[in-house]
């Protein structure tokens, strides 16, 4: 399975962490083809009501295949050291 995630990734086919609004698989492929998720999804609906059937399977294997999008890691806060004190001798 992850190798199947590794050639999503380098083809930018991943389901964003922003903007979904089931599973992020319309959102998903309307950015790997560049356009907006809701023009995708509405597309996919379309395509839905010409060909039935086929996308309520497609989309649950899509869902499985293709990898979340990784959030990106914020730099975590770098603790203060604290300053060695002097000791007199």
């Amino acid at each position: 399975m992850e190798t199947v995630h590794g050639t999503m990734r380098q083809h930018d086919l991943v389901r964003p962490v922003q903007g979904r609004v089931l599973g992020g698989v319309c959102a998903g492929l309307g950015r790997r083809f560049g356009i907006d998720p809701w023009p995708a999804r509405l597309l996919f609906a379309l395509i839905l009501l010409a060909i039935p059937g086929t996308q309520i399977l497609a989309y649950p294997i899509l869902w499985i295949l293709m990898p979340a999008e990784t959030a990106p890691k914020l730099a975590e806060p770098k603790l203060a050291e604290p300053e060695p004190t002097l000791t007199s001798v």
